[in-house]
């Protein structure tokens, strides 16, 4: 979670936010989780569980590309 929050600080394009996911089961069961971390981008792609700081940023610039190309359509 750390990590995402850094590149939110970094960019102003990048918005972070930290669930307590018994607190809000409505999320829980909106976004599908099942284990923590979860990491959702751009409410289309989901990244699970802790990853090297060089894979979670290519997964998440991945799913950003992924969205704009959507976008386009």
């Amino acid at each position: 979670m750390r990590l995402v929050h850094q590149f939110a600080m970094e960019s102003d394009l990048i918005r972070a936010d930290t669930v307590e996911a018994p607190e809000f089961p409505d999320l829980v069961r909106r976004y599908g989780v099942r284990g923590v971390p979860r990491t959702v981008v751009n409410e289309t792609t989901f990244i699970d569980g802790a990853l090297p700081e060089e894979e979670y940023l290519n997964r998440v610039l991945e799913a950003t590309v992924a969205s704009r190309i959507e976008e386009r359509r």
